[in-house]
């Protein structure tokens, strides 16, 4: 049976046909190698219910870009589509011989990104530096898309245990997996998926399904059955029939109890209902577990109405991003050189203008490490000045030089990753952590920048109206 995702042989074909016929056209020029270019990794804007995004996938990128060659049988196989027919027989020959030389700085994993902050920049020679592009994107989109999903979930639980339980619903197991990487990074609590909580070394989660209940006669039965075989974590599901029959059954176990999962029906109406059987009872460390296409939303309307539930378990809507299931980061060229000259270069395109050349983010916190604001600035200008008692921090740091990973461990570390994510969302001011009714992004484009911007619109002739995004301040 053919497995469809790359092996790491394989990982030079994990790209757009059209990366590899510009390659060869860039191979044709004979200045191609010598000449350097410099492409950044950023969102535009970002999707509709989104004040932040958490930057999420570099270990996987800096992996691929580690193990990229071309195998013989690749390169053979190119050299049969026809078209490359009129391509240079040199092109193939470097394939084989092929290495990234160049270099990556990135934003570390866990860090909340606004509009146009390059995640991550890649300089290196033009064809080496185009090859990249569709992997990178598909894999910090991805995984950026759902850790600022989680940040959102773990924002509106209020401090509650909030679990990814979405393996089921993903777009294929290793998206699931990935899901799960990215939302734990986010400060989700664990997951259900098995593999990824033994690969990453986060909890793993779980209750029983109503085939468990189903496969008794009497419910009273299952539940006997199941506290029988797991007295130390006893969670049961009890909205299988009469969900209120099903807690004062359920709550028949006794102290041992660990908890009753509620997965249909009115979730904030139901849990005040078994919260009162159960302390009745005398239970009332025996927790409430809610699921059941549950979001942030619906998370913040249950609390927001009082509902005593302690844990939810967020599945589909979560590794899916339902409500914005894709996110539209884009990979552009921002530099060239020609000798030893650095060419700024700028996409003027009608609502699509990027910032030209290489750039670096700063972001600026008060006294009290929070944020005031990013300034998105040239890479060789001057940093922003700090507040009193505050101070100033660029964002993106070198994680490859000369085609090896240099990144601090604590870079790319998925626990390192979580607690960076956590200290920053509690740095946000207040309006940025609404779920909805949000702030602006709080971003700024440098006096530095911005000269360079307008200088370089008015040599193409391009109205002064046609400006990146952010420029406009739109929302």
């Amino acid at each position: 049976m053919e497995h469809l995702l790359p092996r790491p042989d394989e990982l030079a074909f994990a790209t757009d046909l059209y990366q590899l016929t510009m390659m060869a056209a860039y191979r044709a020029r004979p200045e191609s190698e010598r000449a350097t270019s410099t492409f950044e990794l950023f969102v535009r804007r970002l999707p509709e219910g989104r004040a932040f995004l958490v930057a999420a996938g570099l270990e996987q990128a800096l992996a691929y870009l580690s193990e990229l060659r071309f195998t013989g049988a690749q390169v053979d196989w190119l050299r049969t589509l026809p078209v490359f027919a009129h391509a240079h027989p040199e092109f193939f020959e470097w394939l084989r011989d092929f290495e990234l030389t160049g270099s990556v700085d990135a934003v570390p994993e866990g860090t909340i990104v606004f509009p146009n902050e390059p995640l991550l920049r890649v300089r290196a020679p033009l064809a080496q530096a185009q090859l990249v592009e569709t992997y990178l994107l598909a894999t910090l989109n991805a995984q950026t898309l759902i850790a600022s999903k989680a940040a959102r979930v773990r924002l509106a639980a209020q401090g509650r245990t909030a679990i990814d339980f979405g393996a089921r619903r993903a777009h294929g197991f290793g998206a699931a997996t990935l899901a799960t990487r990215a939302s734990w990074i986010a400060g989700l609590d664990g997951t259900s998926n098995v593999l990824a909580a033994q690969k990453l070394g986060v909890p793993v989660l779980g209750t029983a399904a109503h085939a468990f209940i189903m496969s008794y006669e009497d419910e009273r039965d299952a539940f006997a059955a199941y506290h029988r075989h797991y007295p130390d974590h006893c969670v049961l599901l009890i909205d299988t029939y009469d969900t209120l029959e099903g807690c004062r059954r359920a709550a028949a176990i006794g102290p041992s109890l660990k908890g009753v999962r509620l997965d249909s029906g009115d979730l904030g109406e139901l849990s005040r209902a078994c919260r009162a059987i159960l302390d009745e009872r005398g239970l009332t460390k025996t927790r409430i577990v809610a699921s059941g296409d549950l979001n942030e939303l619906k998370i913040a309307a249950l609390l927001a109405e009082g509902a005593p539930i302690d844990s939810f378990g967020v599945g589909t809507e979560l590794v899916t991003s339902r409500d914005q299931p894709a996110l539209g980061g884009v990979y552009k060229l921002v530099e060239r050189t020609e000798g030893d000259r650095r060419i700024p270069v700028m996409k003027l395109s009608e609502g699509k203008v990027t910032w030209p050349s290489a750039k670096q983010v700063h972001r600026v916190l008060d006294a009290d490490g929070r944020l005031v604001r990013d300034v998105i600035e040239l890479a060789d200008a001057p940093a922003p000045q700090p507040p009193p008692g505050g101070r100033v921090e660029p964002l993106l740091q070198e994680v490859m030089r000369d085609g090896r990973v240099t990144a601090p461990a604590d870079a790319t570390d998925v626990h390192a990753a979580r607690a960076r994510c956590a200290a920053q969302l509690a740095s946000l001011p207040e309006g940025l952590t609404r779920l909805e009714g949000y702030d602006p992004p709080p971003t700024e484009i440098g006096p530095a920048l911005q000269t360079l911007a307008d200088e370089l619109r008015a040599a193409r002739g391009v109205p002064d109206d046609r400006r990146p995004i952010d420029e406009r301040k739109e929302p």
